[in-house]
């Protein structure tokens, strides 16, 4: 296992994680034509390339065995109307491929997140997370975040889910 900080020349990769991760977790989340605007939207290569050249959003990209099978992507200092604390970073993406759950690479990813957050001097972090995700919602009250609000995550024009905002104070 290896994880890298990605650049523009990602670009393409994470496009292509995303969509396969994005659709194995929310492809049910909407309907078909809704689902298919998201991934128009934030996974084409050309808006992955867009986000990466931002100096606010960090992306990391973790190996298994020479091959790329998921990414975060964490923005310091992203306050939450939720929380009360500053300094404290949004998660705003962290997906594996669905053939990788389960070996313990999604949590690595998740706690090498987690330190690169602590060692920007970030009090803590916050995410959204799919009401109906059940899977990200154990493993995110395992790892002690707390539910502090609620959210209407945009999918499409006409599409929201519902969305359980969360929060870790470290």
């Amino acid at each position: 296992m290896n994880i890298i900080k990605a650049t523009v020349a990602h670009s393409k990769l994470i496009s292509e994680i995303g969509k396969k991760a994005f659709l194995h977790a929310h492809g049910k989340s909407a309907p078909k034509e809704d689902i298919a605007a998201f991934l128009n939207n934030y996974y084409t290569e050309e808006a992955l390339f867009n986000d990466l050249s931002s100096a606010n959003n960090l992306y990391y990209i973790i190996y298994s065995e020479a091959q790329a099978v998921g990414f975060s992507k964490i923005i310091l200092n992203e306050a939450s109307e939720h929380v009360m604390e500053k300094n404290i970073t949004k998660l705003d993406r962290i997906y594996l491929l669905p053939e990788y759950h389960g070996k313990n690479l999604g949590a690595s990813l998740f706690n090498h997140t987690m330190e690169l957050s602590k060692k920007q001097g970030q009090l803590g972090i916050w995410l959204y997370v799919w009401t109906e995700n059940e899977k990200a919602l154990r493993f995110y009250k395992k790892s002690g975040f707390q539910i502090v609000g609620s959210h209407d995550y945009q999918i499409s024009e006409t599409h929201t889910n519902p969305n359980y905002i969360l929060f870790l104070k470290y």
